[in-house]
Order: C-alpha cells, then structure tokens, then sequence
C-alpha cells in the first residue's frame, strides 16, 4: 500500500533532473528577451512535453510554476516594467491605446496593469507617427480625393484610432505634425 502512494507521488512531483531543466530553460528565455508570466509558463510547458517523455499535466505544471518562481527570484520577470516597455515601444511605432492594450492582455499581462500601462499613452502622437510612417494626411504626396480620404480614415480605425482622432489628424498640416512629434520625449 505504501509503494502506491509512493510512486502516485513520483509520478506527479517532478525529478530534480526536470526542476533543474525548468530554472535553466527559464534563466536563458529570460536572457533573450522580457518576457510576461503567462508566456515563460507557456514556454515551458510547451517545452518540457517535448522534452520528457511520459511527463504528467502535474509535472508540466509544477515545472511551470518552477521557472516562474525562478524569475522572480532572479527579479527577470515583471509584467508592470514589461508592460510599461511595450506600451513605450509601441507608441513610438504608431499604436493606439486600444491596439495597444490588446496586446498586452493577450501576451498574459493582467487587464489592471494594462490599462495602467497604456494610460500615459497619447492616441494623437500615435496616430501621427502612425500617419508619418503610411504617409497619410499632412505627410500625404498626392492629391487627396474622396475614396483616398476614407481609405486613409479606415486604416486609421484599423489600427485602433477613433474617428475624432484620424480627423485631427487630416486637420493637420505638416508642420504642425512634425512640431507635435518634436515635442514629445518618449522616455
């Protein structure tokens, strides 16, 4: 009876061979590039079915939680400055909030800090970056006509821009554009 519950514990409690794999896996994820939570314990899990064979759900998931610790620990996981990083990034390529913001919650940063996160963020920067890079609105070379106009104003809703925003956008003219972008510090 005691060998059941002995190795119904081995089977869920990884080896320290495995534990070992998890910190070391993590450590050099880490080292690569920032990284949310939910996307080391992915890589992880992901990682370690293909690794060890027979693995149980236990383990993956305690080799998970594992690596997360150890980033922690190690003070190479946080999805407040990772999500600050991103947001930063993000707008000085031209994303709105909403673009934005979609993204972090979808790379596992919790919606809290993600509204956190972008709310320092200027849709109206953004938008003009946005247009400077597709040479929209006052960075335009040719003529506008109607069917460009409204072209141009659903790329902007695409990418996460209200309506009001695209229009002050094209309210614009170049200089105004380019002393707005000068103004900013992207810090």
């Amino acid at each position: 009876m005691m060998e059941t519950s002995q190795s119904e514990e081995q089977d869920t409690k990884p080896t320290p061979r495995m534990l070992a794999w998890a910190k070391n896996s993590a450590a050099y994820r880490l080292s690569k590039r920032m990284m949310t939570e939910r996307q080391l314990a992915d890589a992880i899990a992901r990682k370690a079915r293909d690794k060890f064979e027979g693995i149980t759900a236990e383990q993956i998931t305690a080799l998970a939680a594992e690596a997360v610790a150890f980033g922690y620990s190690v003070k190479a996981l946080d999805d407040n400055a990772y999500a600050d990083i991103r947001t930063r990034s993000s707008q000085r390529a031209g994303k709105s909030k909403k673009a934005i913001r979609q993204t972090l919650v979808q790379k596992g940063v919790a919606r809290e800090i993600a509204d956190e996160a972008v709310s320092e963020a200027n849709d109206l920067v953004a938008a003009v970056i946005y247009a400077r890079r597709r040479a929209f609105g006052p960075f335009r070379r040719a003529e506008l006509d109607d069917k460009q106009k409204a072209k141009e104003l659903s790329a902007f809703a695409r990418q996460g821009f209200s309506f009001e925003v695209g229009a002050k956008v094209f309210a614009m003219d170049r200089d105004e554009a380019e002393d707005l972008l000068s103004e900013q510090s992207f810090g």
